[in-house]
């Protein structure tokens, strides 16, 4: 049990959400228009968790080729694809990647971890909450894409587990800017906070 003296350790991680090649650049499969324009901010924020020590949790669709969400959005990010990487200025040179099946957790060591799933919401991964409670995060700092799509599964889902969330709203992009707002609304509406990359350099 925590005391005064001794008491429970925190964790603020980051959470790089989605950020790959089919998604940010105009020849992905799912490109958001404008998209490219954040990977500078994600890749000083994926660095700035490395200098700080800041678990750094990256998701990343990892789709078969017949994939359920493909009945609804055009196929992307099918695992082995160039569109389902990562740009490299956004990687940190240690980095793990775990699998959207349950696994026996090992030994966090890593800078980065590649948190992979087969659906919207991270939280389908089953390896996710235990991660979490293995980091003992208490903070979170999200980012990525899309802002009302894979952002919001993150931020709220982060939300409900009772974390301090927090959404850099200079390093995230949409593909509805109305949906986006409403999204970015109701995020506040259930205590998230919003900030820049420049608040959280001066942390």
């Amino acid at each position: 049990m925590p005391t005064a003296s001794n008491p429970a350790r925190t964790t603020h991680a980051f959470f790089d959400i989605d950020t790959q090649i089919d998604f940010l650049f105009p020849a992905g499969a799912l490109y958001a228009r404008g998209a490219e324009q954040i990977i500078p901010t994600i890749a000083t924020l994926n660095h700035l968790a490395a200098r700080r020590g800041c678990p750094l949790i990256s998701t990343t669709c990892a789709h078969p080729e017949v994939a359920e969400e493909f009945k609804v959005w055009p196929p992307h990010c099918i695992v082995g694809t160039l569109g389902q990487t990562k740009p490299a200025s956004t990687l940190l040179d240690s980095r793990i990647t775990i699998p959207y099946t349950a696994i026996a957790l090992p030994g966090i060591a890593a800078q980065q971890i590649i948190l992979e799933k087969n659906e919207l919401d991270l939280f389908t991964n089953p390896n996710l909450i235990p991660l979490l409670d293995a980091l003992n995060i208490t903070d979170c700092t999200v980012y990525g894409v899309l802002t009302e799509y894979c952002v919001q599964h993150a931020a709220m889902g982060l939300l409900s587990t009772g974390r301090r969330v927090r959404l850099v709203t200079d390093a995230i992009h949409h593909l509805s800017a109305i949906a986006a707002e409403e999204m970015l609304t109701a995020f506040k509406a259930r205590g998230g906070e919003l900030l820049t990359t420049a608040a959280i350099a001066m942390d």
